[in-house]
């Protein structure tokens, strides 16, 4: 009788159909590249969610979805532009998310270089291409291929942002110089959309560092290009808990 050598990994002790079990859907070569028919297929759960699918549709390029937390701003704008972006019929070219790292204002005390100390603020675009591509590598996937790029606003001074969809993401954490630069940064053949929910800042309520989202939306409403949804309790698809946990709050005013 022949005996199996039982493969070990990291230390750890599994048999032979374990090991094969664990490794055989691991893709390799050109199998990791991601393709516009990897990208899953959602549809608008509610109103405010496919009035925004008509509006990405229609052309709009200047666009605002505020409100309530839990209620898919990211993860649509995200889903809408990995979509035109890997479709080879357009001339965008790739997706670049703009966060700002004000919950991190002492980041240089983290160790590592500034990608390795931003990685924390690359999670939720780790997750949401998890669940738009079926894979949790898809949003490192998109970065190798230079369909995706996160930048923050403390990086994004003297660059020109072309054939590019531009997804500002928390924008209440981002005083007026941040907005400002990264308005002024945008190119030609570019789109952006802001993502935000003023109840949520995390900036501290001073004259040096306030949130200047209310400045911008003021200013944007001017402009004819902007258009913007306003998502509310009744549009939130997280879980019922998270509904419900916002709907009190607003109900005594928090």
């Amino acid at each position: 009788m022949v005996t199996k050598k039982t493969p070990k990994i990291a230390g750890e002790v599994v048999t032979g159909e374990e090991w094969k079990v664990k490794h055989q859907h691991q893709p390799t070569g050109n199998a990791l590249k991601i393709k516009l028919d990897h990208l899953k297929t959602f549809e608008p759960l509610t109103d405010n969610q496919k009035t925004f699918f008509e509006m990405y549709k229609g052309g709009a390029y200047f666009i605002g979805l505020f409100g309530s937390p839990g209620v898919g701003k990211t993860f649509l704008a995200l889903y809408k532009a990995i979509e035109e972006v890997l479709d080879k019929s357009n001339s965008f070219k790739q997706v670049v998310v703009v966060r700002s790292l004000v919950q991190l204002r002492e980041v240089g005390h983290l160790p590592g270089n500034l990608e390795e100390k931003q990685e924390i603020y690359e999670l939720p675009y780790k997750e949401a291409c998890e669940v738009l591509f079926g894979r949790s590598d898809a949003w490192d996937r998109l970065k190798e291929q230079g369909y995706a790029r996160f930048i923050s606003t403390t990086a994004i001074r003297g660059i020109s942002i072309d054939d590019a969809i531009i997804i500002v993401d928390e924008n209440q954490n981002m005083n007026w110089s941040e907005i400002n630069t990264i308005i002024t940064r945008v190119g030609h053949r570019s789109k952006i959309i802001f993502c935000g929910d003023f109840k949520q800042t995390d900036l501290i309520k001073s004259n040096k560092d306030q949130s200047a989202f209310h400045t911008f939306r003021d200013i944007a409403r001017t402009m004819t290009a902007f258009q913007e949804i306003y998502f509310t309790p009744d549009d939130i698809v997280r879980s019922s808990l998270v509904k419900d946990r916002i709907v009190a709050c607003e109900a005594m005013g928090y």
